[in-house]
C-alpha cells in the first residue's frame, strides 16, 4: 500500500507541476509580464514546484532529514541520471555550447550550501542567506539576458489559451502539488520504516529520484532532438534552484537538522558529481556514451553504498 501512495503522489506531484507551469506562463503573459522575466522566474520556481512542496510538507511533518535528502540526493542524482541516462541514448555535443557563468553560479551554491550545513542545523538564517545568493542569481541571470538578442521560447505558452483553461489549469496545480506531496512522503515515510532505514536515506534515493523524473524526462527529449543547451541547462538551473530556492525556503519554514552521513559522505559526492561537468563545460568535451555508462555507473554505486 505504501509503494502505492508514494507512486501516486509522484504522479500527482508530476502532473499538477506541468499544471501549474501552464497556468502560471499563460497568466503571466496575458497580464503583460515580458517573456524573458516569465522564463527566468516563473518557468525557473513552477518547474520545482514539486520539490518544494515536498520539502516543505517533510518538515511540517516533523521528517526533515527527509527534505535535506530530498535536495542532496536531485542534485546528485541530476548529474549522474540526467545527463548520463539521455547520454546512453545519443551523443549531446555539449562542446559547442557555453554554460560557464551559470555552471559557476552552480558550483559556488553547492559551497555556500555545503559550508552552512557544517555551521550545524539550517535555520531561518541560512534560509535568508540562500534566497539572497537566489535573489542576486536572477538580478544577473535578467540583467545578462537583457544584453542577449534571443527571445526565449516558453514551453506551454499558448496565446489562445482561454481564461477559464488558464484559472484551470491554476486550480489543479495549487490543489494537486500539496495533495501530491502529502502522499509521497506519507508512503516514503512508510517504506523507510518497514525496511529500518533512515528518513534521509529515502530522501536521497526514492524521493530524490522521483522528484528528479521531469528533467529527466526533458532532458531525454533534449538529447533525442541533439540539443545539447536544453541539457545542460535544465541540469545547472534545477541544481542552483534546489540549493537556493527550495533550501532557503524550507529552512525558513522550521529547522533542518543535518545527519552525520551527510557532512562525511552524501554532501561530498554531490559536490565531486557537480565538478565532474568540469570537462563538459570548460574542456569542450561531449557528453558520449562512454560518460553515460560511467555516470550512470557511479550513481548505482552510490545508491548500492548508501543502502
Amino acid at each position: 500500500m505504501e509503494w502505492l501512495l508514494a507512486a501516486a503522489g509522484l504522479i500527482v506531484l508530476i502532473f499538477a507541476g506541468d499544471s501549474l507551469v501552464k497556468g502560471a506562463v499563460n497568466l503571466a503573459l496575458r497580464l503583460g509580464v515580458p517573456a524573458l522575466i516569465v522564463s527566468l522566474t516563473v518557468v525557473a520556481f513552477g518547474t520545482s514546484a514539486p520539490e518544494l512542496l515536498v520539502s516543505v510538507q517533510a518538515i511540517l511533518d516533523g521528517v526533515p532529514g527527509l527534505a535535506l535528502g530530498n535536495v542532496v540526493g536531485s542534485n546528485t542524482a541530476n548529474v549522474l541520471l540526467v545527463l548520463g541516462i539521455p547520454a546512453l541514448l545519443a551523443v549531446l555535443h555539449t562542446s559547442e555550447h557555453d554554460v560557464r557563468s551559470s555552471y559557476l553560479q552552480m558550483l559556488a551554491a553547492t559551497a555556500l550550501f555545503i559550508g552552512l550545513c557544517f555551521f550545524g542545523p539550517l535555520n531561518w538564517v541560512s534560509g535568508l542567506i540562500l534566497l539572497t545568493g537566489l535573489a542576486a542569481m536572477l538580478v544577473h541571470a535578467i540583467v545578462s539576458a537583457r544584453n542577449s538578442p534571443e527571445v526565449p521560447e516558453l514551453e506551454g505558452a499558448d496565446p489562445s489559451l482561454s481564461w477559464a483553461r488558464i484559472i484551470l489549469f491554476l486550480v489543479v496545480g495549487l490543489i494537486g502539488l500539496p495533495i501530491g506531496s502529502e502522499l509521497l512522503i506519507r508512503g516514503a515515510t512508510t517504506i523507510a520504516q518497514d525496511f529500518g532505514i533512515s528518513d534521509s536515506v529515502i530522501g536521497l534515493t526514492l524521493v530524490a529520484v522521483g522528484t528528479s523524473l521531469p528533467e529527466l524526462a526533458t532532458t531525454v527529449m533534449a538529447a533525442l532532438r541533439r540539443q545539447a543547451d536544453v541539457a545542460l541547462g535544465n541540469v545547472v538551473g534545477s541544481n542552483l534552484f534546489n540549493l537556493l530556492g527550495i533550501m532557503g525556503v524550507a529552512t525558513i519554514v522550521g529547522p533542518v537538522p543535518v545527519d552525520a552521513q551527510f557532512l562525511t559522505f552524501d554532501l561530498w559526492v554531490m559536490a565531486g558529481a557537480a565538478l565532474l561537468m568540469i570537462p563538459l563545460v570548460f574542456m569542450g568535451r561531449n557528453l558520449t556514451r562512454v560518460w553515460g555508462i560511467g555516470l550512470t555507473a557511479i550513481y548505482a554505486v552510490y545508491v548500492w553504498s548508501i543502502l
